[in-house]
């Protein structure tokens, strides 16, 4: 398995060497102090030898018990990290040969402790995310910024997908389930429901009142009509009168239907449309037309080019829309961020809402991947080098360590004087 070193913390490696100089600087103040107590107990253990008595004894024992404290705390702190001058004593050098192990505790206790649903719930509900969300996003700056990154996002999925793909997505995803469903059930459903609302009276006012305007306008056309399919021996005075008599006739008729709501030729329009619209739900041969009329009309050129640029065009707008802050796309996204914002600052039930949904998305991961979260641990862990873990952790705590050493060093005098006293009173 590939062995990996701890990462730096930020500050790299200017905050590695202050922090190696201060390591260094109070290993030196801890053998300071057990060389003191060594060199008071050499001083000590002469003076009793030349026959000094009294309070030399009770020096030297403090200065022995100093030592003692001072090696055995060092020894302590040492074998957490490597072994004690070199030699394999068993249960030293702890954090190289127990990393794995420990990196597996560290795994456990976070999934315990922090990775729980319990705690993770509380801790959600107390944050106020849904409030605190809305108050960042109701300014406009923080509103802007989101946009900007969404843009940024957009682009990048944009140009990352490939034409091809996206286009075939496309024709899979809409084009064949449009082509595969029949048009006329529910074609003729929607007409019918337009035509029972009378939707469509408007349209069919503008139909009536383009006819009238058209025969209205165009008087020379309707003459020359009669005027052609009368007979070759007809006098020309009389085709003129009877072009004059339909054109006065097909006018009186064009303007009674553009008057008159309640016309025949009106009833009749509704009623064969009306027909129409029962016909392409049930009737066989309406139903077959609208289907040959539906592949002729996904059978044309122009159709067939629309359909094959719909992704080119899309995806030309949609990159236009995010590279321009002031474009109505980022605009609209930006308002409605921002009032997202008041109502979740202000609406006590959206808030609530949004909250319920933050705690049970964390709910559901933690309690579904909290395993495999804190499998980062452990890999990670794993995978580090045994000595560089071992020294990045010493350069990270070893310095307070040595206040162990120093403590040791001072409490042990103390104890050893204790009970050097102690022993002179009793025996």
């Amino acid at each position: 398995m590939e062995q990996l070193t701890p990462a730096d913390p930020p500050g790299g490696l200017a905050n590695e060497e202050v922090k190696r100089r201060g390591l260094r600087k109070m290993k030196l103040v801890a053998l300071a102090f057990l060389l003191g107590a060594t060199v008071v107990f050499v001083l000590t253990s002469w003076a009793q030898a030349a026959g000094w008595s009294g309070w030399v004894g009770y020096v030297r024992a403090a200065a022995e018990a100093g030592m003692v404290g001072a090696l055995a705390d060092w020894f302590a702190v040492t074998a957490l990290f490597r072994h004690p001058m070199r030699i394999p004593i068993p249960h030293t050098a702890i954090i190289p040969n127990k990393k794995d192990a420990l990196g597996n505790s560290l795994g456990d206790f976070v999934g315990a402790n922090f990775l729980s649903e319990q705690v993770v719930r509380d801790k959600l509900s107390r944050a106020g995310i849904a409030r605190r969300l809305g108050e960042w996003l109701a300014s406009p700056d923080n509103a802007e910024r989101v946009t900007s990154e969404l843009a940024t996002v957009v682009r990048g999925a944009v140009k990352v997908l490939r034409d091809e793909d996206v286009q075939a997505v496309l024709e899979q995803a809409v084009v064949r389930r449009v082509v595969e469903k029949p048009w006329g059930p529910p074609l003729g459903k929607l007409l019918e429901q337009v035509f029972t609302d009378g939707a469509h009276y408007k349209l069919v006012d503008l139909m009536c009142d383009r006819s009238y305007e058209w025969v209205r306008d165009n008087h020379d056309t309707v003459l020359r009509v009669v005027s052609d399919r009368a007979p070759s021996w007809s006098p020309k005075f009389v085709d003129a009168m009877l072009a004059d008599k339909v054109y006065g006739e097909v006018l009186s008729f064009a303007w009674s239907v553009k008057t008159d709501v309640n016309h025949p030729m009106r009833l009749a329009l509704d009623k064969f449309l009306n027909e129409f619209a029962q016909d392409l739900q049930k009737d066989p041969d309406t139903m077959a037309r609208a289907e040959q009329v539906k592949q002729q009309i996904l059978d044309h050129p122009d159709v067939q080019k629309l359909i094959g640029s719909a992704w080119t065009t899309a995806k030309g707008m949609l990159l236009t829309a995010a590279e321009d802050p002031s474009s109505e796309l980022r605009l609209r996204v930006r308002q409605g961020l921002t009032r997202l914002g008041e109502r979740l600052v202000t609406e006590e039930e959206l808030r609530s809402k949004v909250d319920g949904w933050i705690e049970g998305a964390a709910a559901y991961l933690v309690t579904h991947y909290s395993r495999e979260i804190t499998t980062i641990i452990t890999d990670t862990v794993e995978r580090w080098d045994a000595e560089e873990t071992s020294r990045k952790i010493e350069l990270q705590v070893g310095r307070d360590l040595q206040f162990i050493r120093i403590n040791g060093t001072v409490v042990g005098a103390l104890a050893g004087l204790v009970i050097y006293t102690i022993a002179e009173l009793l025996f």
